[in-house]
């Protein structure tokens, strides 16, 4: 009985080929953290609550500025609506959290439509906290001087992601 060649060569690629996708497969990731479920990654992570960041945001922005003394009373009233923005926003968070939480006990998802609400409203809070901040914040801009109204412009143009934002200058169009 005569082999040929090509019934030969075909087993022994297929080895080499399965051996070298398990090599790959093995040798790529040991770790498989990445498929573990969201809650136990969220739980590792260390998250700034909106209190931390705004404390912090205070900070920045009265080391850059360097508030006269008739300025830090309107200051004072602009870090009082920025700490009670972030008290909400926290407050917020926590309740999402606690829902969430409740849903995955009982093994439910939100439909699209909830979804939707959901973002909706969250995005009216932050509006309304917005609109809470502005007349302050307009107040403490009108009384500063042409340096320190160009160092909060740049300090707001340039914010988390840098001089141009997250997307270039005017962003993704």
């Amino acid at each position: 009985m005569k082999v040929k060649a090509n019934q030969v060569t075909f087993p022994a690629t297929l080895v080499l080929a399965m051996t070298v996708i398990l090599f790959i497969i093995v040798s790529v990731n040991t770790n498989l953290s990445y498929a573990a479920p969201a809650s136990k990654k969220a739980s590792a992570m260390v998250r700034k609550t909106a209190v931390e960041y705004t404390e912090s945001q205070i900070k920045q922005l009265e080391s850059a500025l360097k508030f006269t003394d008739s300025q830090k009373v309107l200051w004072n009233d602009v870090t009082r609506v920025m700490r009670e923005n972030a008290k909400e926003t926290d407050a917020r968070h926590e309740a999402r959290a606690k829902a969430r939480a409740e849903r995955v006990e009982k093994n439910m998802h939100r439909s699209a439509v909830e979804r939707i609400k959901v973002h909706t409203e969250n995005t009216e809070a932050y509006l309304a906290q917005m609109k809470k901040l502005l007349p302050p914040f307009e107040a403490l801009y009108n009384s500063m001087s042409d340096q320190q109204k160009t160092i909060t412009d740049l300090l707001f143009e340039t914010g988390k992601y840098g001089k141009h934002g997250r997307h270039g200058r005017y962003g993704k169009r």
